[in-house]
């Protein structure tokens, strides 16, 4: 394994971070993206409940999430090292702890798509540093 390769799934998973997340990391944005997700939870008629986008401590926990979220990828992006890699697979595993959590508690099945893209993203990552990278000389 390359440390080219390795390079480009850190920068892969921190580009899907980015994308997914950066409408949940401004106090504007988050509630139509929480809204966006409450009218796909109703129209397929899914059970569980959805967060409320008009409270304000629901969108305030948003935008914490989507900020973080957002500067970490952007990190990511700029330094996509081992060890960023490392900690991000940790932390995809921390994210799918709780997404489980909230699935059990009664949260939208729609939670459980972005937990299987979570995990998805832990494998391939987390296998990817764990192989100790080749340089190529040039």
């Amino acid at each position: 394994m390359t440390s080219t390769k390795m390079q480009r799934t850190v920068r892969a998973s921190a580009l899907y971070d980015l994308l997914v997340t950066v409408g949940f990391a401004f106090p504007f944005s988050a509630p139509l993206v929480l809204s966006g997700l409450a009218n796909m939870h109703h129209a397929l008629q899914l059970p569980g409940s959805v967060p409320d986008a008009t409270d304000a401590f629901t969108v305030m926990f948003a935008n914490l999430m989507g900020s973080l979220v957002v500067v970490w990828s952007v990190f990511r992006l700029a330094r996509p090292t081992r060890a960023t890699g490392i900690a991000d697979t940790a932390g995809r595993l921390s994210f799918s702890l709780a997404m489980a959590a909230a699935l059990i508690a009664g949260a939208s099945p729609l939670v459980a798509g972005i937990l299987i893209l979570e995990l998805v993203w832990a494998a391939v990552q987390g296998i990817v540093v764990a192989r100790k990278p080749v340089t190529v000389a040039a």
